[in-house]
């Protein structure tokens, strides 16, 4: 049964599980993701609904356009009840060969939502999300645009992929000094084979109460059960064969995939479900972002709601997925390990 949660301090509730359309239409770079035409879309999409999903992700790159414009079909051809569906889309990408037609510029951006909102045939769009850093706009700029277009009423939440969380906060610190509309949304990779975000980002999204979504959270099909240290090549025609996206440390993943394995065995579970567990039930998670070439694959993913894993479990994912703890993160716990919680008869 799929289960809910907020995102961050908004009120907003959103499924456990997001659905991640960048298999949608595959050109150029894309088609090695994923192929999906218009029906098959819809099939996917009505499964997502049917198993309790309201939580729909795309982005204006994913196939040029094409990702939003088969969601838009979709959510027509399925009679979707707009308010029952969040939807999510991401602006920053090459669109165009044009100068003008990339990055986080004012110019950029309002004419990418209006395109993106043209694609999806909807009136506004419930999350926007900054896809990635421009360095040559500044952040301020940035955020005066974004708060723009809530006030026009084509976006209703802000949120933000990619960045470094210095960049993340400083954001804030503008938005919250001008009175506008802060980020109430983070999209980043995270999964067994990439536990960066613990550094940093997750502390960041549950102390300024924004919602956690993790991208690729199987590494690109690498935690599947498809690759082992004695299968480097699926031979299934797998997004990793022709992508090999995002960089992860291979060896270690090795290792990662046995420990899934046994534990999917004593769970009867598969592997992707064991890694789609672990990540929807770390601390500070929101909704994990899915994505799937086929039924029988979104069947499976979504099954993953029901996995509990052991404490056991936890504990034997958390030892081999673990990585040496970054600087200052580990001065951070030695120093301030000396400031426990004192008893009442110590004050």
């Amino acid at each position: 049964m799929m289960k809910y949660n907020y995102l961050g301090d908004t009120g907003l509730v959103v499924s456990a599980l997001c659905f991640g359309t960048m298999t949608f239409g595959g050109e150029g770079m894309w088609e090695a993701v994923g192929k999906q035409p218009q029906k098959e879309a819809d099939e996917l999409i009505r499964k997502s609904l049917d198993s309790g999903i309201n939580f729909f992700d795309t982005a204006n790159v994913y196939s040029y356009g094409q990702s939003e414009t088969i969601l838009g079909n979709s959510l027509k051809n399925l009679k979707v009840n707009r308010n029952e569906a969040i939807i999510a889309t991401k602006v920053r990408g090459m669109m165009g060969e044009d100068h003008n037609n990339k990055g986080l510029s004012r110019f950029h951006i309002f004419n990418s939502v209006d395109k993106s909102l043209e694609r999806l045939q909807l009136d506004h769009i419930d999350i926007l999300y900054v896809h990635g850093v421009d360095s040559y706009t500044s952040i301020k700029e940035i955020m005066r645009c974004l708060n723009d277009l809530i006030e026009s009423g084509k976006v209703r939440y802000l949120g933000v992929c990619n960045w470094p969380a210095w960049m993340v906060m400083k954001a804030q610190g503008i938005a919250r000094q001008e009175g506008w509309n802060e980020f109430k949304a983070m999209q980043y990779f995270y999964s067994l084979s990439g536990r960066d975000a613990e550094d940093s980002l997750i502390p960041l999204s549950r102390s300024e109460g924004l919602g956690f979504m993790p991208w690729s959270p199987l590494a690109g099909g690498f935690l599947t059960g498809k690759y082992t240290r004695y299968k480097k090549h699926s031979g299934e025609n797998a997004r990793r064969d022709d992508l090999d996206f995002p960089p992860i440390n291979k060896e270690q993943g090795y290792e990662i995939v046995d420990v899934l394995k046994e534990i999917a065995d004593s769970h009867e579970a598969t592997i992707a479900e064991v890694a789609l567990a672990w990540v929807r039930m770390k601390s500070g998670v929101t909704s994990t972002i899915i994505g799937a070439k086929n039924l029988k694959q979104l069947e499976s993913n979504i099954n993953s709601v029901d996995l509990i894993l052991s404490d056991d479990d936890l504990d034997k994912l958390n030892k081999v997925s673990d990585t040496p703890t970054p600087y200052p993160s580990w001065m951070v716990g030695l120093q301030d390990s000396d400031r426990t919680k004192p008893n009442e008869r110590d004050l």
